[in-house]
């Protein structure tokens, strides 16, 4: 089994992924593959809503020239996925934003069921804010999310500093037993219950 996980912060060995290591440490305990990719130092243009990736066999986003598409099919193949982000004005870092927004408006469907989680890495002030708003791609993707005892929320300014947040940790470590739990419970599952059948989705609006 493997889990992907996201640091969406611009720097590489920060807080973020101080964060996400604590959990991706607990699945590899549990024999899980994991990986952390980088992309809150690249240069990644937000979605255009152009619809094109709705047409690609394979939908992937027409714009080729970052790691859009390379990330968003190692996802796809994914057990699991982490999304892990500082907070930036009580949100979610921008880069991070617009990666985001293209990988689940171009492969969502690809990971309903999925197994994931979310953290944010913050110093003082809204970081539940950047929880939620990580999970609500996970509502849309119809994705299966993590139980805790706590938000998912870590504190910490200067570089490794979130390591000294004992509960935060705590939450962390317990967040990546719960996800290999789920994670190996679904996969039996998969063999001995019938997932439900899709819905085509209707689509509506409010101008009358």
């Amino acid at each position: 089994m493997r889990v992907v996980a996201i640091n969406g912060s611009p720097h590489k060995n920060g807080n973020t992924y101080e964060s996400l290591a604590v959990i991706t440490k607990e699945l590899e305990k549990q024999g899980i593959e994991t990986e952390i990719i980088h992309v809150g130092n690249k240069v990644i243009r937000g979605c255009t809503g152009c619809n094109s990736c709705q047409k690609d066999k394979d939908n992937n986003c027409i714009f080729n020239d970052d790691l859009v598409n390379e990330t968003t099919r190692k996802m796809t193949e994914a057990d699991g996925i982490i999304l892990g982000s500082p907070v930036y004005y009580s949100g979610i870092a921008g880069t991070m934003k617009a990666f985001l927004d293209r990988s689940f408006y171009s492969k969502s469907r690809y990971f309903r069921y999925k197994v994931c989680t979310a953290v944010a890495a913050v110093r003082r002030s809204g970081g539940v804010d950047t929880f939620h708003q990580l999970n609500n791609y996970f509502n849309l993707g119809e994705m299966i999310i993590v139980p805790s005892h706590y938000w998912s929320v870590i504190h910490g300014r200067a570089m490794g500093e979130v390591l000294r947040d004992e509960e935060g940790v705590q939450t962390l470590r317990e967040v990546g037993k719960s996800m290999s739990w789920l994670m190996k419970s679904l996969d039996y599952a998969k063999n001995n219950v019938e997932q439900p059948v899709k819905e085509e989705r209707k689509w509506t609006h409010f101008i009358r």
